[in-house]
């Protein structure tokens, strides 16, 4: 093999591109278009490349594209690292949510965005975080226009669930262990009883669905009742009637009105949508608050909806993009910062354990347990198994 020289990179001839725009009736099209592939020509120009191999059939001044993500429209693309663009809502406390002083300045919080910008601690990778809605990511049983349509790469702490979203959408490696269980919220009667007891099948009842969100309306058929031991069945999924711009808010408002005779959610949902300091929410803290006087878990520690825990980065299927973050997420799973990371989220029992992490004998959390190892009451909003006569 000949030693290679570097050669000088060729001289492209300048364009007027004002004239170009005004001459095309698609102009912002044709610009927008231009420019993406100007980005990925000079990546390849300018990667570092020392010329063609012997052998080699490229001639002399030419480019070698060279692709280090999944390319987006109107945005430059990493010259020589990948750039990679992650997005996020700001209404989940812990997980995804605006920070405020001294936190940060009303920038993107959460365990995904702390996690993402500290990849590239451990890897050759530029990393981005941007506000999105959770619509943008996933919608009704959808992959949402965001995601699908390339305005980012992929959207964080997704819960990498059965059904739908694996027929759209590709996930990363988890970044939490599956520490989400699902659970089924219904009404309180006047004597604070629930209104669907454990024991229902579910048959015959409408049940609300959290447009968006996991546990997803598909994985409910797959969840077993920790009461009986079986599955729910003959149960009609409906949506929420109101609209307030909050999926979790719009679910139960709709439980509460009437609308469903139970919410199939997260079973610490209601636990993290407490109001209080450092919480600034775009929930309604006093419908929330209501929680073991109007409404009520009946069950608990349904973990049969999910495949694996909550991710970095959900994406469209095919993208890659897994493949340029699992590695990353891989390495950065053992440091330090990960344990300070999950610290201080709170989430030190459901990461992942490194050697960095104390020893640790916390009890299972409430919702996690199962319906039927309760020791609860209605009044703490879980409801154990009715007794059996």
């Amino acid at each position: 093999r000949m030693r290679r020289t570097r050669k000088t990179p060729p001289v492209c001839p300048r364009r007027d591109l004002g004239a170009m725009a005004s001459f095309s009736p698609f102009s912002h099209f044709t610009l927008m278009c231009g420019l993406l592939g100007l980005s990925v020509w000079l990546q390849g120009c300018l990667s570092g490349d020392d010329g063609p191999e012997e052998g080699s059939t490229q001639e002399s001044g030419e480019c070698a594209p060279v692709i280090l993500e999944p390319p987006i429209p109107g945005v430059l693309g990493g010259v020589d690292r990948p750039k990679i663009i992650l997005g996020q809502d700001i209404d989940w406390p812990g997980y995804a949510y605006m920070g405020t002083p001294p936190e940060s300045d009303f920038g993107t919080e959460g365990i995904g965005n702390d996690i993402a910008k500290g990849l590239p601690s451990v890897c050759d990778i530029d990393v981005e975080v941007t506000e999105v809605r959770w619509s943008d990511c996933w919608g009704d049983a959808v992959i949402g226009d965001g995601v699908a349509t390339g305005e980012l790469h992929g959207c964080m702490t997704y819960t990498h669930t059965f059904g739908a979203r694996n027929r759209f959408c590709e996930f990363s490696a988890p970044i939490l262990m599956d520490n989400k269980p699902a659970g089924i919220l219904v009404r309180l009667d006047a004597n604070g009883n629930p209104e669907v007891d454990g024991n229902s099948d579910l048959s015959g009842l409408k049940v609300v669905d959290v447009v968006g969100w996991a546990p997803t309306a598909d994985t409910l058929a797959l969840a077993e009742n920790k009461c009986t031991k079986q599955r729910f069945t003959g149960f009609t999924m409906v949506k929420p009637t109101v609209d307030t711009g909050n999926a979790n808010n719009d679910a139960l408002k709709t439980l509460l009105d009437g609308g469903a005779d139970a919410m199939w959610v997260y079973a610490d949902q209601v636990k993290s949508y407490q109001c209080g300091p450092g919480v600034s929410p775009n929930w309604d803290c006093d419908m929330w608050a209501l929680f073991g006087t109007k409404f009520a878990y009946v069950q608990t520690g349904l973990f049969g909806h999910a495949k694996a825990g909550t991710t970095l980065a959900l994406s469209k299927k095919g993208s890659g993009l897994a493949e340029i973050l699992n590695p990353c997420i891989e390495k950065f799973l053992k440091t330090q910062a990960y344990y300070d990371i999950c610290k201080k989220h709170g989430f030190e029992d459901s990461c992942f354990p490194n050697e960095f992490f104390p020893s640790s004998n916390a009890a299972t959390l409430t919702w996690e347990l199962p319906t039927d190892q309760l020791t609860t009451t209605c009044a703490d909003g879980y409801c154990p198994c009715p007794a059996v006569v």
